[in-house]
């Protein structure tokens, strides 16, 4: 399973990957258009329709790494290499008449090249390959038109695009980062909740319960003590005042038997952390019984990895008998001491049929839980 602040991060991702795919394609387009629209400014207008079409080409291979964690040093090398031969083709292709725009155009449609580039490394390698890029417009230029007013103001304008849109990425990097642990702590606080108020509400259910049953067995027996019916120094009526005193008390307090079934899988980890300063307070609601093997260690794995990670301080570790299944919550608030445990090599020989689950959410500040369930029907 995958934890809130993976979920956040491939969400941001994927919607980075729409926008530099949509700038991989409308303005190599825009710029395809231009050509098309003044074919007599160049004096190889194919060779420019083929730099624009190899450009637009080349998004459908390169932009799908920003998923796979930004370019490799060679897809960036290759980004930069198809930025500056695309505008010094094109450069070469445009005749040498005077006209204006498609210079400005030219930059525009390789921008997404050094958008690539500055998602994937850092500035000492986005800055020297636009600078480079830059360097080939500007040669570009003033082969066309020599060294003018006009000139000038067509290498300010693509000088300021790049920039533009270089330096808009590169401040979207932190902000997205910054989004992404704001969205997950945020998805971490809001499943801590419900896992903290789905227990409180099976408490009370139980409660509620035991105290009905009560009501109904030890009221009558107290009755019958007091008209005199049943005598309290009997053996009988004794133990059964010790066993409802103690269902009483058992039904106040909450306090969740330790001993037998799940709790005796789960001992190991719960004796280790309270040894290293991590109390564990435990809810058992209803009976989940006695998981298979693989559940088990699965179920132990994962509250130990989580447990071994914590600084020290309380988690409350709650278990909800659920019928069919049951859940298990453990919610800390303490901060976690180095990286998030990776659960998924947990429960990887835990068969279908038992519909186990885990995900852990933590948030870097401090408190997270861990969610698991799974069915009992496979049960033994």
């Amino acid at each position: 399973m995958l934890s809130h602040h993976q979920v956040a991060r491939d969400t941001a991702e994927a919607g980075l990957v729409r926008l530099v795919r949509a700038l991989a394609v409308i303005p190599p387009l825009l710029a395809l258009a231009q050509v098309l629209a003044s074919l007599r400014d160049y004096s190889q207008p194919a060779a420019a329709i083929a730099v624009w079409l190899a450009v637009i080409g080349d998004g459908r291979l390169l932009v799908p790494r920003l998923r796979a964690g930004g370019l490799s040093a060679g897809e960036v090398a290759a980004a930069i290499a198809i930025a500056v031969a695309a505008v010094a083709a094109a450069g070469l292709a445009h005749r040498a008449s005077g006209a204006s725009g498609s210079v400005d155009l030219g930059v525009l449609g390789t921008a997404w090249l050094l958008v690539l580039v500055v998602m994937s490394r850092s500035a000492r390698v986005s800055v020297p390959a636009a600078l480079l890029v830059f360097a080939v417009q500007g040669a570009s230029v003033i082969r066309d038109g020599g060294v003018n007013a006009l000139s000038l103001s067509e290498l300010g304008a693509a000088g300021y695009i790049t920039a533009a849109v270089l330096i808009a990425f590169a401040a979207l990097r932190p902000t997205m980062a910054m989004h992404v642990s704001m969205a997950a702590r945020r998805a971490s606080l809001a499943s801590r909740s419900a896992a903290e108020r789905a227990a409180a509400a099976a408490i009370q259910q139980e409660r509620r319960g035991r105290l009905a049953v009560l009501e109904k067995e030890a009221l009558p027996l107290l009755r019958a003590i007091a008209d005199g019916t049943r005598d309290p120094a009997g053996q009988d009526v004794r133990q059964a005042c010790a066993a409802h005193a103690a269902a009483l008390r058992h039904s106040l307090a909450g306090d969740a038997p330790r001993a037998g079934g799940l709790m005796t899988v789960l001992e190991p980890a719960l004796r280790a952390a309270a040894a290293r300063g991590v109390p564990v307070t435990v809810q058992l609601i209803g009976d989940p019984g006695t998981p298979r093997p693989p559940v088990a260690r699965a179920l132990l794995g994962c509250v130990d990895a989580v447990l071994s990670a914590l600084s020290p301080g309380q988690a409350v570790l709650t278990v909800l008998d659920r019928g069919d299944g049951a859940e298990l919550y453990l919610t800390f608030g303490a901060a976690l001491r180095a990286a998030a445990p990776d659960l998924a090599g947990f429960g990887l020989d835990v068969p279908a049929a038992a519909r186990w689950r885990a995900c852990l959410s933590a948030a870097g500040t401090g408190g997270g839980c861990l969610e698991a369930c799974w069915r009992k029907d496979d049960e033994g």
